[in-house]
């Protein structure tokens, strides 16, 4: 069977509560390899809610569906407040990545309750603002942003990432909306050690196979390199496939 579109390799699979400090209950789902412990775990974050954004945005929904059998990877999904998936509808309102501190506090808490190993925040375009913002105040390895905007990412909240130990990798698509190679190196030189890796013919949204795989394989050869290459093709049959990407590969996330 090849691997591609909205297949879904074996995992344990488990619908989560995230619960934040100003009383909120968040919804998501920790994907783990199916029969070893995972060498490490993606925190993903995902692009904005009201563009389309949610915890099944395409690249977070095949991450888990993917890494946890390709790559020995824990994967936590979940939607800020307000979002809504198939998974359902995390309490409270959007507030524009300010009050998402709690959100991204509660899914840090459940990996440390968890003993979930070497975290790592994954943000995706709005996703990356949060871990800008927030990430310096968790225990984790790295940041990967994928299509960072930096809309909401001050000058000073990015350069505060200066001299932190921890390593950030940037992904940038060649023909991005948003943030394109050349002006994400200047932007990101506030971060001398920050890595930039930008993909030729990449767009925002990284829609199709190939673009997909790409973005997979940069997060994994960050992650956990004994993984790569990632396979193409797996010998058993899928578990099922993922629910359907209801925001459509189309809309706008940023």
């Amino acid at each position: 069977m090849e691997i591609r579109g909205a297949v879904l390799l074996p995992a344990r699979r488990e619908d989560i509560e995230l619960h934040t400090l100003d009383g909120l209950t968040l919804v998501g789902e920790l994907a783990l390899p199916e029969s070893v412990d995972p060498v490490a775990t993606l925190v993903t974050l995902h692009p904005l809610p009201t563009a389309g954004g949610f915890m099944d945005s395409h690249i977070l929904r095949k991450a888990a569906g993917r890494l946890p059998a390709l790559a020995d990877l824990a994967v936590l999904r979940f939607n800020t407040r307000g979002t809504s998936s198939p998974r359902g509808t995390s309490e409270g309102a959007f507030d524009g990545g300010a009050a998402e501190a709690f959100d991204v506090a509660a899914a840090m808490d459940l990996v440390r309750e968890r003993g979930l190993p070497r975290p790592w925040l994954v943000g995706w375009s709005f996703g990356t603002e949060l871990a800008l913002k927030y990430g310096r105040d968790h225990d984790f390895e790295g940041v990967i942003l994928l299509s960072p905007p930096l809309h909401r990412t001050t000058p000073g909240e990015l350069a505060a990432w200066a001299g932190d130990p921890r390593r950030m990798v940037v992904v940038v698509p060649e023909f991005d909306d948003y943030l394109r190679p050349d002006e994400a190196r200047a932007r990101f030189a506030a971060v001398p050690d920050a890595t930039i890796i930008a993909v030729d013919g990449g767009k925002h949204l990284w829609v199709g196979e190939t673009q997909t795989r790409r973005v997979l394989t940069e997060i994994v050869a960050v992650v956990n390199p004994d993984a790569l290459p990632l396979p193409t093709d797996w010998d058993e049959e899928p578990a099922s496939d993922l629910p359907p990407n209801r925001g459509g590969p189309g809309q706008r996330s940023f």
